[in-house]
């Protein structure tokens, strides 16, 4: 029997300042385990977008800074296991924000087992705390990332901006 865990997290609308330096990198192909998975995250963004439109909230858009804080983020659990927002060393999905350049993260969603999109969005909106995240009227961009643990188990992460 697989177990499926979501969790989530919002934070008070805070100015965070953070600078990074722009790099520009050539971007090397994608692996097909990539491939999945950038099509899985592109799912999820549009599922949750239609559930927003469906309660009147506007689309988000998706903020590549967001994108790499959730991508961090799901990597971290799916390589130590550890399905948590605070990570050991007390890194918080605002922090993994600043990190990676944003300045205004309003909250996070997190699960793992689901196999699909809609499984984990479902999930999602079946929560009380993931539902408030998503369907939050003042939230403005997102960053949805996935990865894969060394047995297939995926683990997801949303991360919600302000601006």
């Amino acid at each position: 029997m697989l177990v499926r865990h979501v969790a989530a997290l919002a934070a008070a609308p805070t100015l965070l300042v953070l600078s990074a330096p722009a790099v520009a990198r050539e971007t090397p192909p994608l692996t097909p385990v990539q491939e999945r998975a950038r099509a899985v995250m592109t799912q999820v963004v549009q599922l949750t977008n239609t559930e927003r439109t469906r309660a009147g909230c506007p689309a988000l858009t998706v903020d590549g800074q967001l994108v790499t804080a959730s991508l961090r983020q799901s990597n971290y659990m799916a390589r130590t296991r550890l399905f948590s927002h605070v990570w050991r060393n007390g890194s918080t999905f605002a922090d993994r924000s600043e990190e990676a350049g944003y300045e205004k993260p309003a909250g996070e969603n997190i699960a793992w087992g689901y196999r699909t999109a809609p499984d984990v969005v479902r999930a999602w909106m079946a929560s009380i705390g993931h539902r408030k995240n998503i369907l939050n009227c003042e939230a403005r961009a997102m960053g949805a990332g996935v990865a894969f643990a060394a047995d297939g188990t995926p683990y997801y992460t949303q991360v919600f901006g302000w601006e």
